[in-house]
């Protein structure tokens, strides 16, 4: 079986069959059902937000949140991250204005934002790319100045803190992924997290196609989720501690084994930070030595992938290039190595022999 870049962490099965067990009794499958609401409830408590929203998937938080910002004209964003970040935007009918990363986070440089801002401009779409934090202050501090909207999508952050709170916990609206993938998940899901009750009481009703039982508030879309995801989501949240501590572990050993005259990483906080390993993402010297790399591994079944390729500001659906060379640069050399829960050290070192011997 091939060692993919990673492997959704399963809880017991014993534990889930107990809430399957309750669903089938009660019969009630989704729209809002009482587990949605009891994660929805353990999320806030464990993140310490005020207002969360349990939706279908990381993607349409994004557009849901515009749409309830209310945003057109230009967004500027990121041109690193996932593409579901910049396709958001295009999708809710804005112009993403892309401004270049800072080489060592590799997040938005938010030096370059005020001088992409135009009278078009609406709100700033940013990632905290890997987990790491943008730079919150000087981004809001932007944002006052200019009466622009902030949405963090912080999809690869859950379990990360930032002066003693959640990434989750910044700007006007942060969503966040709760994919297979990430550290935790539901299957499939994501939420929107927001401080303003009212903006939070326009989203729960876009949330259900804008009706709440036999009345219509407001236009919507259907961005539910399922009980058995809420499920999921209940049985991993209890163990995401121990998902962290593991995967740190794991980085530890990489960090310790890999050749880092040849290779570079992001580069994270230094103090008021505590990362979630997300992600243990590794930049090659070019992208030849990369797909060598990608190569090599790929003949013994391993199978790392290229996050964030392309840079976004190369989607081929664009009507115009905005150059971006930091993140062009960054989106050719950047390998995310397999990273998931109770990695055996002996597999981290054979990925790291090969990475060496071949760079």
């Amino acid at each position: 079986m091939a060692i993919q870049v990673t492997k959704s962490f399963l809880p017991d099965k014993e534990l889930y069959k107990h809430y399957i067990d309750e669903i089938w009794e009660r019969g009630w499958l989704t729209n809002n059902g009482p587990l949605v609401k009891e994660l929805e409830k353990v999320l806030q408590t464990y993140l310490g937000v005020k207002n969360l929203l349990f939706v279908g998937n990381g993607t349409i938080a994004i557009q849901i949140a515009i749409k309830a910002l209310e945003l057109q004209g230009e967004i500027i964003t990121t041109p690193f991250s996932y593409c579901a970040t910049t396709t958001s935007i295009l999708w809710e009918n804005c112009k993403p204005v892309f401004v270049d990363i800072e080489n060592k986070t590799f997040n938005i440089n938010a030096d370059l934002i005020e001088e992409a801002i135009s009278e078009k401009t609406c709100a700033i779409l940013a990632t905290h790319v890997y987990g790491n934090p943008c730079e919150v202050e000087k981004i809001e501090e932007i944002a006052k100045k200019y009466n622009l909207k902030v949405i963090y999508d912080a999809a690869h952050a859950f379990g990360a803190t930032y002066k003693g709170q959640s990434l989750l916990s910044f700007g006007d609206v942060s969503t966040c992924s709760f994919h297979a993938t990430k550290v935790f998940h539901t299957i499939e899901g994501g939420c929107i997290i927001c401080k303003d009750d009212e903006l939070y009481d326009k989203m729960y009703k876009y949330r259900s196609f804008g009706h709440i039982n036999d009345d219509y508030f407001t236009v919507g879309i259907n961005g539910k989720n399922s009980e058995f995801h809420a499920a999921m989501g209940l049985c991993n949240l209890p163990k995401v501690e121990e998902i962290i501590a593991s995967r740190k572990a794991s980085c530890e050993t990489y960090d310790i084994l890999l050749d880092w005259t040849k290779l570079t990483k992001p580069v994270s906080p230094e103090s008021d930070f505590q990362y979630n390993y997300a992600y243990y993402p590794v930049i090659l010297p070019s992208e030849d030595a990369l797909l060598k790399v990608k190569e090599e591994l790929g003949k013994v079944d391993i199978i790392p992938r290229r996050y964030f390729f392309p840079s976004l500001n190369q989607l081929p659906y664009l009507t115009e290039y905005s150059p971006c060379p930091v993140s062009e640069s960054a989106s050719q050399r950047a390998l995310s190595l397999p990273l998931f829960f109770d990695m055996d050290k002996s597999l981290i070192r054979f990925i790291s022999n090969i990475i060496n011997s071949n760079i």
